[in-house]
């Protein structure tokens, strides 16, 4: 049912060609009418308008802007015509906007579109936005109500004299009308959307790119509503993107394989330059074109990037038997966007600057066209785009600069202790963008025990990590001061009133004599550790639960002893992995085996590893207590390089070489010093940080670790597939000679970066079994990438 059915117009409804007032209802009636008859009234007029407005003047779309009540803006009150043109008219804008509408209001005569964004020089490629606009006021008897405004494929060309005088008298006709209406009461305002109404006869007329669009060509609508289906499911896919790799799926499926492109890139703008973020089909020029360019150069994906869409049809040739592809550069074509919101589209002010965030390009093979609708719908999807690549990178950002700041909060490196082998871990939650508050430390107290502790402060926010940093650096303070556990506990539980916050927290500390094997626990509020025992068994070190930190209740925290038997292992816990969706670490540390007892870094992968979803983060402090010094405890040393001292390299060297000479395992020299070395030149080029060496030589064997501030784990080149991939990959032979001298190897994020470390045999040393030391005799859980003596980089 039409609009107009069920109303009776006067007689005298005829063709536009004849008087002004011709093909549009006469006003009558008399004052009093029922609101709903004037409505009704109003939007047939309208509906008459639009489609008298499409039709006569061969436009694809037109429609009627009338004034707000209080006069502030102009809103779109009816659009009619075909998709996709009906959905490129802006639905609001303010009278001094560029709009022909307001202009043709302003000025109180017809008004064109003026190219807010002209090209400085000529281009091959067609226009961005594919239609021209012409616009008429809406003004009778001194009032003002609106615009009609009419759009036509830019392939019609511009409007001529006798255009603009028909699009007159439909205005001022239709002006008429509405002050009728106002006089018999009705009220001539615009609703808060648009009424769009579909107008038989505005699709475009085939054309020889029918066989390029979607759609059925003989079918009216069809290609528009199909490329419009494209639209509606990318603006939905798109709401459910997280990551680029989802942005670049939808822009794939939506995008890409509709137009039939051969390849697609989206790169984002950073840093004076273009990176590429996601990429699908044979897209390897178009990556190596864009990425790392920089916005300054003349390519177009850098023009486009300044806010113009470029499209370039390629080139066609003609041959004996009709056209043929130039097989150049120049032969297929491609299209650039900019990824921000199209200015003809937006509903709100246009800001000074557009935020263009970067660009997506298409190649396809061979030349082709880029009829009018493609390009009003790719105008959008770019938009679409934009959006979704600045919140997914902006949400990047902020988790970035919330896991950096946690991660600047949390040690650096872990104490070197004699007697006690220690090392840790800290996963954030896969949920969320916000910090958490767990942590852990080691601190070396004046009497010479060791303080183990970890805590967590509740909530997932900057809050949380800075309140975090504030009782990590309390427990050291109060524990470099000498104050037992109990005592730790209840003087950061003061400071924690004094600081103001309404969070609350939970911590264990752990004093070890590692003369005695000694360990003094206090808890608050928080889990007890678990001690697994040389013999397998796996028990909590019990002590009074207390209250949590920040509860201010004046019960004096109480602690519990308990003897070390050398052998044993140590994890101290945050809240994270006791949680309902992480397994049961008690569970895993009595299930390892021997080398749980004698490999603490494979051991940390284990118990916080296979926990998809976690909610929470999780801090895991590991230690393991050698026992007194009877000769077998580990001699250590520590060499430290500053960043992009390269020449400190060979001081590494000699370091290794003195150590283990001094140590009496000078046959060992060789092969480290090689593997220093490698590590050592890999860590400065490409973690670009300070580079820590440490050597460890226990009864059987040498740990050597190398640790810098880049958390992503090393990927030797031949494992890289990807031409990104091996941007950031290990270059050389540093990880494949790990693999092929040492033992065991493998590499571990902790603290504020990773270290990669690696175990040799001592010669002729004698096997601990059952002691709980290590052994010669190091199996490993699966075979790494690299080979199958090592275990490669840990995924994490």
């Amino acid at each position: 049912m039409s609009l107009d059915e069920g109303h009776t117009w006067p007689e005298g409804v005829m063709d536009d060609r004849g008087a002004p007032g011709a093909g549009f209802p006469q006003p009558g009636g008399r004052w009093g009418e029922p609101a709903g008859v004037l409505a009704d009234e109003l939007t047939g007029v309208l509906h008459h308008a639009v489609g008298q407005a499409a039709r006569h003047l061969h436009a694809v779309a037109a429609a009627v802007y009338l004034l707000t009540a209080d006069g502030a803006e102009l809103r779109a009150a009816m659009i009619g015509g075909s998709p996709p043109s009906v959905f490129t008219l802006p639905g609001r804008m303010p009278l001094d906007s560029p709009y022909a509408s307001a202009r043709a209001l302003a000025d109180g005569g017809v008004a064109f579109l003026a190219e807010p964004d002209p090209l400085i020089e000529p281009e091959q490629g067609a226009l961005a936005y594919p239609y021209t606009v012409a616009s008429v006021p809406l003004e009778s008897a001194g009032r003002r109500f609106g615009s009609l405004t009419v759009l036509r494929t830019e392939d019609r060309g511009g409007y001529g004299d006798a255009d603009c005088r028909r699009l007159t008298r439909i205005g001022d006709r239709l002006a008429a009308l509405l002050a009728g209406l106002l006089a018999r009461g009705a009220t001539i305002t615009p609703g808060s959307l648009p009424v769009l109404v579909p107008v038989l006869g505005t699709e475009p007329s085939a054309g020889p790119e029918d066989g390029i669009l979607p759609g059925l060509p003989a079918v009216p609508g069809s290609t528009g509503l199909t490329l419009l289906y494209a639209l509606q499911r990318l603006a939905d896919m798109l709401n459910r993107a997280t990551t680029m790799e989802h942005v670049t799926g939808a822009a794939e499926f939506c995008v890409m394989a509709p137009l039939r492109a051969r390849a697609l890139a989206l790169a984002s703008a950073a840093d004076g330059r273009l990176w590429v973020v996601g990429h699908s089909g044979d897209s390897a020029c178009l990556v190596r074109e864009l990425h790392g360019s920089a916005l300054s150069a003349h390519t177009p994906a850098a023009r486009a990037l300044r806010g113009r869409a470029l499209f370039f049809p390629g080139v066609f040739a003609a041959g004996p038997s009709g056209p043929r592809d130039i097989a150049d550069d120049r032969a297929s074509a491609t299209a650039h966007l900019p990824l921000v919101g199209s200015r003809h589209v937006v509903d709100l002010p246009i800001p000074a600057t557009d935020p263009v965030v970067g660009v997506c390009s298409l190649a396809f093979d061979g030349p082709r066209t880029f009829p009018p609708e493609e390009r009003a719908v790719l105008t959008m999807m770019a938009g679409l785009l934009g959006s979704a690549v600045q919140r997914i990178r902006l949400s990047a950002a902020r988790r970035s600069l919330a896991e950096g700041m946690q991660r600047r909060l949390l040690p650096a490196a872990l104490a070197e202790v004699p007697r006690l082998t220690t090392t840790a871990r800290y996963r954030p939650a896969r949920s969320g963008s916000e910090a958490g508050g767990d942590w852990y430390d080691v601190i070396t107290m004046p009497d010479g025990r060791v303080l183990l502790a970890v805590g967590d402060v509740e909530g997932h926010t900057m809050e949380s990590a800075l309140v975090m940093g504030q009782l990590r650096t309390a427990v050291a303070a109060y524990a470099t001061e000498g104050h037992a556990p109990a005592a730790v506990l209840e003087r950061t539980d003061r400071l924690l009133a004094r600081l103001g916050t309404g969070l609350l927290a939970t911590c264990c500390v752990m004093a070890v004599d590692t003369e005695t094997g000694l360990a003094e626990v206090a808890l608050a509020g928080h889990p007890a550790p678990l001690a697994r025992l040389p013999d397998g068994t796996v028990r909590p070190l019990r002590a009074p639960a207390n209250v949590p930190l920040g509860l201010h209740v004046r019960t004096p925290y109480r602690s519990q002893e308990h003897t070390l038997t050398p052998g044993t292992v140590l994890a101290l816990c945050s809240a994270g992995p006791h949680g309902t969706d992480h397994d049961d670490v008690r569970a895993r540390l009595a299930t390892g085996g021997r080398r749980a007892d004698t490999d603490l870094e494979h051991l940390a992968d284990r118990l916080l590893q296979d926990t998809p979803g976690r909610r929470d983060d999780a801090a895991l402090l590991l230690a393991r207590y050698e026992g007194a010094d009877d000769g077998t405890a580990p001699r250590t040393a520590r060499f430290h390089v500053e960043r992009r001292d390269l020449r400190a390299v060979g001081q590494a060297r000699r370091f290794v070489h003195e150590r283990l000479c001094d140590w009496g395992l000078a046959d060992l020299s060789d092969d480290l010093v090689l593997i220093t070395s490698e590590l050592v030149t890999n860590a400065l080029v490409h973690a670009g940080s300070d580079v820590d060496l440490r050597l460890r030589a226990f009864g059987d064997r040498v740990r050597l670790e190398v640790r810098d501030s880049d958390s992503a784990p090393p990927v030797p080149t031949a494992y890289s597939l990807t031409d990104e991939g091996s941007a950031t990959a290990e270059h050389g032979r540093g990880l494949f000679l790990v693999d092929a001298l040492a033992q065991t190897w493998n590499t571990a994020a902790s603290g504020r970066g990773k270290s990669v470390w690696l175990e040799l045999a001592v010669p002729g040393a004698a096997r601990g079994v059952g002691d709980g030391r290590p052994t010669n005799d190091l199996t490993h859980a699966s075979p790494g990438p690299v080979g199958a003596r090592g275990r490669g980089p840990s995924p994490d």
